[in-house]
């Protein structure tokens, strides 16, 4: 059984589930094609790291998206992220070999998440980035940043059992 990253749920809007996350420590590699930047964070979880420390792979893997919108949000970065085990800090994290292998920690933070099965291609991502950033702003919760993707399977998981989703920091008004 893979560890996947924790959140509560703090709510709904249709079919866009709200979730409260908590720090997360993830590896993170920037600016390199998919099937590269996955090489360098398994590598690293396999052990390229100075303490030779291997690590179970934990879901999701996170990748930011690149999608052209007017202002306020415009995003050209493509970056993946592993997220690391739970008993990791950002003290106990092991330090990576590869220089292209960044350590961060994403602080707690809400986020919006759509839900959707199959294969992450770029005209789905495209839709569902859609679909989640259309109906937040119908309800008129701010988004923060620039959504990205989150997939929980193995790439040997046929499509029709893969779980993604789509998710974005957002940002409430509290409530009177």
């Amino acid at each position: 059984m893979v560890e996947t990253a924790a959140y509560e749920e703090t709510g709904r809007i249709g079919e866009i589930e709200l979730r409260k996350y908590p720090s997360l420590m993830v590896a993170t590699v920037t600016g390199y094609a998919e099937n590269e930047a996955f090489g360098f964070l398994f590598r690293y979880i396999s052990g390229r790291n100075r303490t030779k420390q291997k690590m179970a792979m934990t879901a999701p893997v996170i990748t930011s998206e690149k999608i052209e919108m007017t202002a306020p949000v415009v995003s050209d970065a493509t970056s993946m992220a592993f997220v690391l085990p739970s008993r990791f800090s950002r003290d106990t994290s092991p330090e990576p070999l590869d220089a292209q292998v960044h350590i961060q920690e994403f602080p707690a933070r809400e986020v919006a998440v759509l839900r959707f099965k199959g294969y992450a291609d770029e005209a789905s991502v495209a839709e569902i980035t859609t679909r989640l950033l259309s109906n937040l702003g119908r309800e008129g919760i701010t988004v923060l940043g620039s959504p990205f993707l989150m997939r929980y399977n193995s790439p040997w998981t046929p499509g029709f059992l893969r779980r993604n989703e789509m998710g974005v920091e957002i940002q409430r008004k509290p409530s009177r």
